[in-house]
């Protein structure tokens, strides 16, 4: 089984530069045909305004040339502000955050994905996010993105599950955090090694689910 995925966009910088870059991610919009995807309040992982669940089990290339970090400024429900830039640069600059802004300038970090297995498959896809759980798994996934570049540039596209994990918080009850599993590393122009441990399964039941 080979796991196939490009990504568009020309003009990349060089792989070299990648490990470099990521480890820049600190804790301090998509474009046109770009799903956003997030995970709820009850650790599913959905996309679009319908809030449709992914597959489970299904496989994500991350772009590793797509991590991106900034701030933003949320309303009630909308947003109001938005300085981000890729990784490779330094933080935006910031200056008053708009009045109505909630909580001010939020820190947040993201990166892009696309679906390389199941019904999904070749939707891509936009992932930022402010809580603290979340920018942690982005960091941990560019930290370790870091490390493969530092060892086999020319595999830098990790292929990965996305998964959830939870913690009880004595004033918010049960809070989940995103989980990024590596299962194989693949190239920026196509065929993706599939992890000697993986195997075969036969794709779960997928449940759709209404916005709440």
């Amino acid at each position: 089984m080979s796991n196939l995925v490009t990504f568009s966009g020309a003009n990349l910088p060089s792989v070299k530069s990648l490990s470099t870059s990521l480890r820049k991610l600190t804790p301090n919009g998509a474009a046109a045909g770009v799903a956003i995807i997030k995970m709820d309040r009850t650790g599913h992982w959905v996309f679009g305004a319908d809030q449709t669940e992914i597959e489970n089990g299904s496989k994500w290339a991350v772009n590793p040339f797509s991590f991106v970090h900034g701030f933003i400024a949320w309303g009630d429900g909308v947003v109001l502000g938005e300085k981000i830039t890729s990784v490779s640069d330094p933080l935006p600059e910031l200056d008053v955050a708009p009045p109505a802004a909630i909580k001010g300038w939020e820190p947040q970090c993201g990166m892009s994905l696309k679906c390389i297995s199941g019904e999904d498959a070749g939707m891509e896809a936009r992932f930022t996010t402010t809580s603290l759980g979340g920018r942690k798994a982005v960091q941990e996934l560019a930290v370790v993105i870091a490390a493969q570049v530092d060892t086999d540039e020319s595999n830098p596209v990790p292929v990965v599950t996305l998964g959830s994990q939870h913690y009880s918080h004595k004033s918010y009850g049960r809070i989940y955090t995103p989980v990024f599993e590596v299962k194989s590393w693949g190239s920026m122009d196509g065929a993706a090694p599939v992890a000697e441990a993986e195997v075969e399964e036969a794709a779960p039941a997928r449940r759709r689910r209404a916005s709440v």
